[in-house]
């Protein structure tokens, strides 16, 4: 496994509905190696999203384990966790969560200045991320002066500031035309040749297609459902 980037192992997560126990997940099996790519679909309310939130160690599994790099997520302590999440993980949500006050190309680069960064070099690398994505024109406006599909593209250049080496994506390209959703997968393409992988949640059949791999979540488990060298 020296080329595994995530591995999840019986992965399992169960609420409590007042007297009730729901499960979600159970069972739950994946490895990704570096380079790989992977989609996984499902129908509304099967666990895409609780699935990323434990693989990216924003939630505690009631069962099985979660690693990153080789680092088993549930025997670090908090501030290790939150130093593997700045590194190692990129995270584009449904909804973009950027801060107002702060600039596009500010907003990407917080991350590596979170990170420690110099900020000269973190605002160029951010510049040059949004200019992958089409933006380079927007780099100093806000939020609210940006549209919808321009936000999460922003989001997305802010998942790949450190170069991580696992992203997790949900809904990436849910608010983007299909011309910004083509500089998306391109963007893809081109951190997966720095060997990142990828699990990207999706009901975008073009961008499952673009993906190595198709994974369904159903009856609360991952079952592969395609494997295409990517």
């Amino acid at each position: 496994m020296s080329d595994c980037v995530l591995h999840c192992e019986g992965l399992g997560r169960t609420y409590a509905d007042g007297d009730k126990r729901v499960v979600v997940l159970e069972g739950v099996n994946l490895s990704l190696n570096a380079g790989e790519k992977l989609a996984v679909v499902g129908a509304s309310g099967s666990g895409k999203s609780t699935l990323l939130n434990l693989l990216g160690g924003l939630d505690t599994p009631t069962s099985g384990s979660v690693s990153i790099a080789g680092e088993n997520l549930a025997t670090i302590n908090e501030r290790a966790l939150c130093r593997l999440r700045n590194r190692e993980l990129g995270f584009v949500y449904q909804f973009h969560h950027l801060l107002p006050e702060f600039s596009a190309v500010e907003n990407v680069a917080m991350p590596a200045l979170i990170g420690g960064e110099a900020r000269s070099e973190a605002l160029q690398r951010a510049a040059e991320l949004l200019s992958s994505v089409g933006l380079a024109q927007r780099c100093d406006h806000r939020p609210g002066q940006l549209s919808g599909g321009e936000r999460q593209r922003v989001a997305i250049a802010r998942a790949l500031i450190n170069r991580p080496r696992c992203v997790l994506m949900d809904e990436p390209t849910g608010n983007l035309d299909p011309e910004s959703a083509s500089q998306v997968l391109s963007v893809i393409d081109d951190l997966q040749a720095e060997r990142a992988c990828f699990v990207v949640v999706t009901h975008d059949a073009r961008i499952a297609g673009h993906m190595g791999r198709i994974c369904e979540l159903r009856d609360r488990g991952l079952w592969e459902v395609s494997h295409a060298g990517g």
